[in-house]
């Protein structure tokens, strides 16, 4: 690799190393749930909890519009100018620097912004899916910014956010959005079968069991990415079923260092095998693909009606009659 690729490689897929970014990726997470949990107090249930997510925007992560009465308006980070931007729908708007702060400040503001805007939104202040977590009104303890690895995570989402979606057209049946999760703090994109599946066991820290067990109504082939932590000391990227089929565990999943982790029940990839492959895209789609070829097929999905070709801009697909 030549010295003009390997820095243009480093801007489109960044290097991502955990520790450097710890505490920052501790507060950000919080930070995230603060704003997600708006989205909760607001939008009414959208299955499998879709109504809560994130999406990537150009410069950073949004809500979309939210609801308030007859009122609409969203809230977004911006990872450019590392703000977090208010607005509503009359024009006005508000803004929350991305800066060192505890998050008990962060939180404090982001409500004074919303009661300036006159917009009267009241969320739990109980952080989900973290072990022994602090409300976020009384956490003096996590206040790191570094701006610069809140970018390049940004920028890693962005890459990643482009291939799921790629990767979502290539199935016919019901499919989320790829979309982030702030409860755990990762990207994903889940296919259906559309079969009901068994009831959920629940159990995640902080998360009603109620919340589970709707967003695992029914079979799920689903992957991710996450930027480390939850028992993984590395970015990675993800993949699971469930239920989890009989031989799903000792399935064939490319690329080479894709490796099923029994103590998570679901295959991992290191974030560096695709960051560092001669073809990132390529070696990401051939996770994806694999591993939920694994998942539909030892769970005995219809493929043949499920899944498609990839799609293509301005190629509508044929379709033959019935």
């Amino acid at each position: 690799m030549t010295s003009a690729s390997s820095k243009e490689r480093e801007a489109v897929w960044p290097d991502l190393p955990c520790a450097a970014w710890a505490d920052t990726r501790q507060t950000l997470h919080l930070w995230t749930q603060i704003v997600g949990k708006i989205r909760v107090a607001q939008a009414p249930w959208l299955n499998h909890s879709w109504q809560t997510t994130l999406h990537l925007t150009p410069r950073g992560l949004s809500t979309g519009n939210i609801p308030c009465g007859r009122r609409l308006f969203d809230v977004a980070f911006d990872f450019i100018d590392h703000q977090l931007i208010l607005r509503a729908d009359d024009g006005a708007d508000r803004h929350v620097a991305l800066r060192p702060r505890t998050t008990a400040d962060f939180f404090g503001a982001v409500r004074r912004a919303l009661s300036e805007l006159d917009l009267d939104v009241r969320i739990d202040r109980t952080p989900n899916e973290i072990a022994d977590a602090i409300p976020f009104d009384r956490d003096e303890v996590h206040a790191a910014y570094d701006p610069v690895h809140a970018e390049r995570f940004w920028r890693v989402l962005l890459q990643v956010d482009r291939v799921f979606s790629l990767f979502r057209t290539g199935f016919l049946g019901k499919s989320s959005p790829s979309h982030f999760f702030w409860g755990s703090f990762d990207l994903a994109v889940t296919r259906f079968s559309g079969r009901r599946a068994p009831l959920h066991p629940g159990g995640a820290p902080g998360l009603p069991d109620a919340v589970a067990r709707e967003a695992y109504s029914h079979e799920v082939s689903s992957a991710g990415f996450w930027p480390g932590g939850a028992g993984v000391d590395h970015p990675a990227f993800y993949a699971y079923a469930y239920p989890q089929p009989a031989g799903y565990a000792e399935a064939k999943v490319a690329p080479a260092e894709a490796r099923y982790d029994p103590a998570l029940g679901e295959f991992i990839l290191p974030y560096d095998a695709v960051r560092l492959a001669p073809d990132p895209d390529a070696a990401l789609l051939a996770f994806l693909e694999s591993a939920h070829a694994a998942a539909a097929s030892l769970g005995g999905w219809d493929r043949a009606s499920l899944e498609c070709a990839l799609g293509r801009p301005r190629k509508p697909r044929p379709v033959s009659p019935p």
